[in-house]
């Protein structure tokens, strides 16, 4: 019995030290600019042609 509980708080521990990047709102990446882009562009807000634009000037800088 010993045992088992020394195995559920070994799982607890590792369960809540190898989970935290998969919690909403808990240590998100942030986006690069082009990931930004690429975004708007799948969502319809921009065109391709300015995509194409955006995308020079941003590897220009």
């Amino acid at each position: 019995m010993h045992f088992f509980w020394w195995l559920i708080w070994f799982v607890f521990l590792i369960w809540i030290f190898a989970t935290p990047y998969a919690i909403p709102g808990q240590r998100t990446k942030s986006n690069t600019p082009l990931e930004i882009l690429k975004k708007r562009l799948a969502s319809g807000a921009i065109n391709t042609e300015e995509f194409q634009r955006l995308k020079k000037t941003l590897e220009e800088s």
